[in-house]
């Protein structure tokens, strides 16, 4: 039988799209081919498709491609470059953390079944992927204190982002949010930018001590115009914030309360539910995911229940079959992509489901009692670490107030040397958060060896 080359052929949605692949992986296209669909667009050349490319940013060179190797060889070319890199012992945080994370972890994300799941539209096919991203939103439900969670965003930042529209969506004819700045950085100027380009007004609460100034708050609450509030918890120094009463004045301003919220500290502190928060976000980092340069993370996103339909991405509910069943199923998808494209909250469909998969079986594993046990190991190697740094002499306290695993200091060392002599002994020191500040966060993996041993060479240098 004859096969003609076909790419790909759509259907009613655009998400479903057929693939035929032949015994060979790439199928090329003959000169005739190309000469049929450059006509067919109505070009001349191949080149004619990029020209509106600017010629001076086009490379012209040869590519610098190595030989071809073997399959021996090319196992030892990538194994003297992995040996170039440096394991660091880390004693930085700054949003992402160095946690441990159970060894059978990858063994289970890396399945096929879940490396190359997609969205699971279609329940009769989908089951596995469905339950665990059900187990997933009840697993942050439990953290956070609120009755809904979606899955998933992308990151802590952006689902930071989605927050500040399903409070401005949830308002009535308000346009306004407020952002503490005892935010992280990063949160911070990724929610302003998505809240320019649509045209939300962002103000600013000042920080007081490390901590954000309630009074200025309530301030800026006055003019009421305010559609929400965004808080941190531990905030950008580590602090753990009093959030007590803040929920009352911003309700009683007819706005919202959010929550930027790290997901391993809540197994310890109260939730964003039990401060009387309405929206709770984040980053999953904290559930035993690789810093890995960046990424993939997980951003979570949790609500109200009388919230939900403003909230983005997926939400998987629970149901039963014809037989009676107990079975799992996408809900409300009608918010975004489908009927409602040009009303909806936001556009984000996809959901990081690896991710969250991997904080799914992440929390499984480490339950109640293991996760509270992360926070309680971190607390005590972050306190010993700051009593033995402020015994020093050398370090001196920023902020009086409570932290769990991150915490401030200053000193007038040279902080750029005395981390280039840490890199040298293999390890990762503090972040310099401002001049003559640094910023440690100790995890459950740091050892006091490691932490004496950390100390001595910050006093040597």
């Amino acid at each position: 039988m004859q096969w003609r080359p076909l790419l790909f052929s759509t259907f009613n949605s655009y998400h479903e799209t057929l693939f035929l692949f032949m015994s060979n992986r790439y199928i090329p296209h003959t000169d005739e081919d190309i000469r049929a669909m450059l006509e067919k667009i109505g070009v001349n050349t191949v080149d004619d498709l990029f020209a509106d490319i600017p010629s001076e940013v086009i490379f012209r060179e040869e590519y610098d491609i190595p030989s071809a190797m073997s399959e021996i060889e090319l196992r030892r070319h990538f194994k003297e470059l992995g040996e170039k890199n440096r394991s660091l012992t880390i004693f930085a945080g700054n949003g992402v953390y160095d946690h441990y994370a159970p060894s059978v972890i990858p063994h289970l994300l890396e399945r096929s079944e879940f490396y190359t799941a997609y969205t699971p539209y279609q329940p009769e096919i989908s089951q596995g992927t469905l339950q665990y991203i059900f187990e997933y939103q009840s697993m942050i439900s439990e953290l956070t204190g609120l009755e809904s969670t979606n899955a998933s965003m992308y990151d802590g930042a952006t689902s930071a982002a989605e927050a500040l529209f399903m409070m401005v969506a949830s308002a009535k004819k308000r346009n306004k949010v407020l952002l503490s700045d005892t935010l992280p950085p990063h949160v911070l100027k990724v929610a302003e930018t998505y809240a320019r380009f649509h045209g939300i007004e962002v103000a600013w609460i000042p920080e007081k001590e490390g901590v954000t100034d309630k009074e200025a708050m309530a301030r800026l609450l006055e003019g009421g115009d305010v559609a929400g509030v965004l808080l941190a918890q531990p905030n950008r120094y580590g602090i753990i914030e009093d959030q007590e009463g803040v929920a009352d004045t911003i309700h009683a301003a007819k706005g919202l309360m959010a929550m930027y919220v790290d997901p391993s500290a809540l197994a310890v502190l109260r939730s964003p539910g039990e401060w009387g928060a309405d929206i709770a976000c984040g980053d999953g980092q904290s559930l035993g995911m690789p810093m890995q340069f960046g990424g993939p993370y997980l951003g979570f996103l949790s609500c109200r229940q009388s919230l939900i339909r403003k909230m983005p991405g997926r939400v998987v509910g629970a149901t039963t079959d014809a037989s009676g069943k107990r079975c799992y199923v996408l809900t409300l998808q009608a918010r975004e992509q489908h009927i409602r494209r040009e009303k909806a909250t936001s556009n984000i469909c996809s959901n990081q489901s690896l991710m969250a998969l991997y904080a799914t079986i992440y929390l499984s594993l480490m339950g109640e009692n293991g996760l509270r046990e992360v926070n309680i190991l971190a607390a005590d190697g972050a306190h010993y670490l700051y009593n033995r740094l402020i015994e020093s002499g050398k370090f001196h306290p920023v902020f009086d107030k409570p932290f769990l695993k991150e915490f401030v200091v200053a000193t007038d060392l040279d902080i750029e040397k005395v981390n280039s002599h840490l890199l040298e002994h293999g390890i990762m020191g503090g972040i310099e958060i401002a001049p003559g500040r640094l910023m440690f966060a100790v995890t459950e993996k740091r050892t006091k060896e490691e932490i004496d041993q950390l100390i001595t060479l910050m006093l040597e240098a």
